[in-house]
């Protein structure tokens, strides 16, 4: 017990010893909350400098995929007119194709009808020919 109140006793001593001492000076510690100000500052204006440049590539970004879709849209509008031809085209080709069609017709028709007329006109001659016997 002796030796508990004595290390009690002896840290008052040391208490008091400290709390009579001068505090350390401010100015020391002022300079260091400067320079994080100032670091603060340059931080804040590299990130503002960093978000302007952001948003500068975003508009060009931007800008670029207005013109892609405008070419896009003129590219689209090419194609229909190509199809439009392809397709004035195709019907064109379509009714010369039937004419072509409706020729051959004619033509196989006329074939016929002329073997028709020569198979007649052999069995007419057969007929009007005296028979040999």
């Amino acid at each position: 017990m002796k030796k508990t109140i004595a290390t009690l006793i002896v840290g008052l001593f040391a208490t008091a010893a400290f709390a009579q001492t001068p505090a350390p000076a401010t100015a020391p510690a002022a300079a260091p909350e400067a320079a994080a100000k100032t670091e603060m500052k340059t931080d804040a204006k590299v990130k503002t400098e960093e978000h302007k440049q952001h948003a500068k590539e975003a508009k060009a970004h931007a800008k670029e995929a207005k013109a892609d879709a405008k070419e896009a849209k003129a590219d689209a509008k090419e194609a229909k007119a190509d199809a439009k031809e392809a397709k004035a085209h195709a019907d064109a080709k379509v009714h010369t194709d039937a004419k072509a069609a409706a020729k051959t017709e004619v033509k196989a028709d006329a074939k016929v009808a002329k073997a028709e007329m020569k198979t007649e006109t052999k069995t007419e001659a057969k007929e009007a020919a005296p028979a040999k016997k």
